[in-house]
């Protein structure tokens, strides 16, 4: 196995600040209030993950389409950033081992050997763990183990929950366990819980209480699901986050893999609450079974949705869903589409494409502008 290479990461523009609740040790490029891009499967590529951490944020990479596409986005998220590191006009030469964006795993079709080879290779700064096997404690564990020994401590393990279950879970593992709790809240696109998830303004607090009865306060929490812009990383922080998760946003970063279809699907719809359903049928339609059963994904509502709720039988839809992939970009949109547009209740507030760099700094002036401004009231 080839050397872990060291990456330059002072390039990576924005100071460090203390304000990131003691993150900025392990994330030095940070920026408070810090703002992450969630790993959205197939569409946060490198490009997408570089982008957000050169803007003090921290970008994660998602699953992709095999076990080896790990190694290979990492692989170019290490050229992106030691080609920025080369063009950087800074004097300062320090370095560090560790690739300064993390890496997504969804561990219940993932592949552990793979995963743990990627990161011993490539050191990543943080690894995402999300959605076991049926909820399973030990594939959980399993997966922290490999990753921590293949990460050699550098690595910082963050664990996806959705439940207080799942936090007594991760608190109560022998040490050291997790690094991060990422708490998503229902209001989150993609795969969440499906009868038993929570709103993140009731979910954060009952979390941190959690922690602090079982005396382990140190263990950062961030909020994720419906978060758009600044007014919803301020609310985070309110809530008692050490920073917010965005992932809906960033389907329309201009660094997104995304097809121009779906990402115009996402600028059009509005009124989140009412636009997204949670269902397992556009999973089916596209082929892909074996989701554990606490697990739902969030989309926006479009013919297949419409027409199913009208009591068209499935292998009548799934003609039309294959007949409508034929059309290319039209296979998205609410009122012909016909394919999964899967967002967050956040999705109205997405109304235009921007750089992901843009996206991270405007939601954290927005952010710190109202928290200064909530400050001066009292």
């Amino acid at each position: 196995m080839p050397p872990t290479t060291k990456h330059q990461i002072q390039s990576l523009d924005p100071s460090p600040s203390s304000g990131t609740l003691g993150l900025s040790s392990d994330y030095p490029w940070t920026s408070a209030p810090l703002i992450v891009s969630a790993p959205m499967r197939v569409m946060s590529g490198p490009s997408l993950a570089v982008s957000v951490s050169s803007a003090g944020g921290i970008g994660f990479i998602g699953p992709g389409l095999s076990p080896e596409s790990t190694a290979i986005d990492l692989e170019e998220a290490t050229r992106l950033i030691t080609s920025s590191s080369s063009s950087s006009s800074s004097s300062d030469s320090s370095s560090s081992p560790i690739l300064p964006v993390g890496v997504g795993f969804q561990l219940w079709n993932g592949d552990l050997s793979a995963a743990t080879e990627a990161v011993a290779r490539y050191r990543p700064a943080a690894v995402w763990l999300f959605a076991p096997r049926d909820g399973s404690r030990d594939q959980v564990d399993e997966w922290v183990r490999a990753l921590r020994s293949a990460g050699g401590g550098d690595t910082k393990i963050w664990l996806q929950v959705g439940t207080l279950r799942e936090v007594r879970e991760a608190v109560q593992r022998a040490r050291p366990g997790v690094d991060v709790l990422v708490v998503q809240g229902s209001e989150a696109g993609g795969h969440g819980r499906t009868e038993d998830g929570t709103p993140l303004s009731v979910l954060v607090p009952e979390v941190l209480d959690l922690l602090a009865a079982n005396d382990v306060k140190k263990i950062p929490v961030f909020a994720a699901g419906g978060i758009s812009d600044g007014r919803g990383v301020s609310a985070a922080l309110c809530l008692g986050a050490a920073g917010a998760v965005m992932g809906t946003r960033f389907l329309c970063s201009s660094e997104a893999r995304i097809k121009k279809g779906y990402r115009d699907a996402v600028l059009e719809a509005r009124d989140g609450g009412v636009s997204t359903v949670k269902t397992h049928l556009y999973n089916h339609l596209r082929g892909t079974y074996g989701w554990p059963a606490q697990w739902t994904p969030r989309t926006v509502v479009n013919r297949s949705w419409v027409e199913h709720k009208e009591g068209v039988e499935f292998d009548e839809l799934k003609r039309r869903h294959e007949e409508s992939l034929k059309a290319g970009d039209g296979a998205w949109g609410r009122e012909e589409g016909r394919t999964a547009t899967y967002a967050g209740m956040g999705v109205g507030l997405v109304n235009e494409v921007k750089g992901a760099r843009e996206i991270v700094e405007e939601a954290r002036e927005e952010a710190t502008a109202i928290l200064k401004g909530l400050a001066g009231r009292f």
